[in-house]
């Protein structure tokens, strides 16, 4: 393979959010394996930072809570997309990308797909591809459903399989509190978990049974507004239920924040993160303090959205 150009930076760094679903409608289960969503993101002031540096061989390191949880070997996701990087361009991916992490693990916020597009946005400036942002995007897709979305920040309405995105309009901040719990959940085991409960209730689970779903019209509406209160009483989790039935624990952690004087709490897309929806910061300030305190939980985090996609730092 050809070495790249030579740039004078030897060190890239990209912060990427973390995401909330505001909506996440879960569609049945297709013949290829996926199911289709109608997924409404919101990135929040949650960040991992992604560095790539000149190296003579891949490498991978990891710093920050929960480090020893995130594999680092090929598997990795942002290892992942600096492969696909480079072999898109033809060249070696001779690079050490280190993240710092601060988006809980396996937390239903998207950080390994934060991560994902970190590395890409990183790798590109470093190795002086320039390349443009929707063919990067289209890699984000190959990569993962909530890749894209991670690149690009915001909000954004996801469909397929999350994948294609539509920007939404926000009329102002919207602010959270995010209870995180000890240990992760597996994505694929929630979503299989969905399935079983929707056939053990009679409805089926295959996209045959399922209607195909849609976004909301009153939840894009609060967004547009910029009203928590209206967005609370619009706020949806398909996969809440079966979050719950692999760790039914976090019914007391929604509990808690929900009596602490959050308007809405949900689970954070796949869990086991809870998201709990306040009107100002003071609001997310105390009750992020009574869910500490509360031992529902291993931390609780205030912060706001809609934050910026991936940004070179």
């Amino acid at each position: 393979m050809s070495q790249p150009a030579a740039v004078p930076a030897r060190t890239v760094t990209v912060r990427v959010p973390a995401k909330v679903n505001v909506q996440l409608s879960v569609g049945g289960l297709r013949a290829d394996g996926f199911h289709p969503l109608a997924n409404v993101f919101l990135a929040v002031g949650l960040y991992d930072s992604v560095s790539a540096t000149r190296a003579e061989t891949p490498r991978l390191t990891v710093s920050g809570p929960d480090a020893a949880l995130v594999p680092q070997d090929r598997s990795n996701l942002a290892a992942r997309a600096a492969r696909l990087l480079a072999q898109r361009h033809g060249i070696e991916a001779a690079v050490h990308l280190h993240l710092a992490k601060d988006i809980p693990v396996a937390g239903g916020m998207a950080g390994g797909s934060a991560d994902a597009a970190g590395a890409l946005l990183a790798c590109d400036r470093l190795w002086g591809l320039e390349t443009p942002r929707e063919e990067l995007l289209a890699l984000c897709a190959e990569l993962g459903s909530d890749v894209p979305f991670s690149f690009a920040g915001g909000a954004a309405l996801g469909q397929g399989r999350g994948e294609v995105l539509t920007p939404l309009q926000v009329g102002g901040a919207f602010h959270w509190v995010f209870a995180v719990a000890d240990g992760g959940l597996s994505t694929p085991d929630v979503y299989r978990e969905c399935d079983r409960l929707r056939e053990a209730e009679g409805t089926g689970s295959s996209d045959t049974d399922i209607p195909e779903p849609v976004a909301s019209e009153a939840l894009l509406a609060a967004l547009r507004d910029g009203d928590p209160q209206a967005l609370a009483a619009t706020v949806h989790n398909d996969l809440q239920a079966a979050a719950l039935s692999l760790r039914p624990a976090l019914h007391e952690t929604l509990t808690a924040g929900l009596e602490a004087g959050a308007l809405a709490g949900l689970v954070s897309g796949s869990g086991p993160t809870c998201a709990f929806l306040l009107p100002d910061a003071d609001s997310a300030a105390r009750t992020a303090h009574a869910l500490t305190t509360s031992g529902t939980c291993r931390a609780a985090r205030p912060t706001a959205g809609p934050a910026p996609g991936a940004t070179v730092v």
